[in-house]
């Protein structure tokens, strides 16, 4: 699937196409859009559902490494209330710099401290679901790097860099009650 038929996609949701066009108003250092409102707006949409139906959040992430509380990270959230609030939607903002610090207690595995925000992309649970936009210089630009065609195909496998097969069934169940025809392939995680 190609980069443009999924930035058209997306920004079908329109919920997606205000926080796009509110990005500058963010400031956020490494900023990226990311996750369920993309990932799902093209299942619905696959679906023959409306863009926006059942996405309980809009995520973005971002990468302060000089800040890593909690406080600072309330700031930012604050700072994206107030620009996206108008919108009725929850907006989670998400320090990619500490992730490891709150991980390991939260969902019971171990997490690597990373150096971008990509690297948070690049460790969900379901490389389909490894997706993130962001404007730049008139356009989006798209970050997927498995690709697109297993998000198109709706093939769930577990992710090699974040192999926790309890998170990943409970996710993948998840979805597949939300979009049936999504499969789940969990060998192809160690045929990689």
């Amino acid at each position: 699937m190609s980069k443009s038929t999924f930035v058209a996609d997306i920004l079908s949701n329109t919920r997606n196409r205000a926080v796009l066009a509110a990005w500058s108003q963010l400031a956020l250092p490494d900023g990226w859009l990311v996750a369920g409102c993309l990932f799902q707006t093209v299942w619905n949409l696959s679906s023959g559902r409306p863009a926006e139906e059942g996405i309980k959040d809009y995520d973005i992430f971002y990468f302060d490494g000089d800040d890593l509380s909690e406080a600072a990270e309330a700031a930012v959230q604050a700072r994206v209330d107030r620009a996206l609030g108008h919108l009725g939607v929850n907006i989670e903002v998400k320090n990619q710099a500490r992730v490891h610090l709150w991980y390991p207690e939260h969902f019971g595995h171990p997490y690597p401290r990373l150096r971008r925000t990509q690297d948070g992309i690049d460790r969900f649970l379901v490389p389909a679901t490894c997706v993130a936009v962001r404007p730049a210089n008139g356009s989006v630009e798209v970050y997927a790097p498995h690709g697109l065609d297993g998000l198109y195909a709706g093939v769930l496998t577990p992710n090699p860099l974040t192999d926790h097969r309890d998170l990943f069934r409970a996710k993948a169940a998840s979805y597949q009650t939300r979009w049936p025809w999504l499969r789940i392939e969990e060998a192809a995680a160690g045929a990689r």
